[in-house]
């Protein structure tokens, strides 16, 4: 019994060693970063100065009563959110089933669908920003080829549709990673499961209901999560195709605190709005990972 304790003792020291380094290193970049934020959001500082002055809780009271762009930005992030969770899921896990069978050129295929996430946000921006050009872009020019002329819009100068034009695009990036993380968790789908519900007289709908997407919770879960904290951090596309414009109708609270902090330099603002929406991001993950480990330790 205490060799045991012993060995358990030595693999534990041997466990912190090894992983001191690399903590040190998430401390000093990550968690002390963040800790800066917080203090810097309760003071004024223009990022120049050697001065900070402490401002208590008035850059929280100026954002949320005397700021109107923050609720502009506010309302676009959690629309966007909302979107994002939603739609590259769906169309990632559509793919991943298609592809998932025994195609020609499948392993093809399934890098031209991942192809688009390991390229730049700033250079999808400049592409899509370019196809949705009103004179020159692709898409009114095939619209105009068409004949379809009351279809054509300012995608990125009318307010009603430009977070929409900006999604399209940010959809299209965002796609290839969920299909990859559900390509992923179909591996895992014992195949003797799906046999026997075959073989029990289950059709495709009924087979993907009850054995592959129970199967596919975990994964799920990891995809939904992901892509809330990619879509409340939106930043490079949105930067790259619009500023935040036209007249602020694509701001969202990253590029606001970008541009309070780095433009307007305000950084106790700027520190603020990160500091709400890292209180947002708790708020959504980890109210929803706690209900996803209770719904599976109640199924065990």
């Amino acid at each position: 019994m205490v060799l045991r304790s012993n060995s358990l003792h030595a693999y534990r020291t041997e466990a912190l060693v090894l992983l001191a380094p690399a903590f040190a290193i998430y401390t000093v970049f990550a968690i002390w970063p963040m800790i800066e934020v917080v203090i810097l959001s309760f003071q004024r500082w223009n990022g120049l100065s050697a001065d900070r002055a402490w401002a208590g809780l008035q850059n929280y009271r100026h954002i949320f009563t005397a700021d109107p762009v923050y609720w502009m930005a506010f309302r676009n992030t959690v629309l966007w959110t909302i979107m994002s969770v939603i739609f590259p899921p769906v169309v990632g896990l559509l793919l991943a089933l298609g592809l998932n069978q025994k195609l020609f050129g499948r392993g093809s295929l399934r890098a031209i669908y991942y192809l688009p996430v390991i390229i730049a946000p700033i250079a999808v921006a400049t592409m899509w920003r370019w196809m949705y050009d009103p004179f020159f872009g692709l898409f009114n020019q095939v619209l105009t080829n068409l004949g379809l002329q009351a279809w054509i819009a300012d995608w990125l100068g009318d307010r009603s549709i430009a977070l929409y034009s900006m999604f399209v695009a940010y959809t299209w990036q965002h796609v290839g990673f969920s299909m990859v993380l559900f390509l992923a968790g179909l591996q895992g789908v014992e195949y003797s499961l799906v046999e026997a519900a075959r073989i029990d007289g289950a059709n495709r709908w009924q087979v993907f209901r009850h054995v592959t997407l129970p199967a596919l919770q975990v994964t799920i879960t990891i995809v939904i999560v992901l892509s809330t904290i990619s879509s409340l951090k939106a930043f490079d596309i949105i930067y790259g195709m619009t500023g935040g414009g036209p007249a602020q109708s694509t701001q969202m609270l990253a590029l606001w605190a970008f541009t309070q902090s780095m433009q307007i330099f305000d950084f106790g603002r700027g520190s603020a709005i990160s500091v709400t929406l890292l209180a947002i991001t708790l708020a959504i993950v980890v109210p929803y990972l706690r209900w996803t480990q209770k719904r599976e330790a109640a199924s065990e």
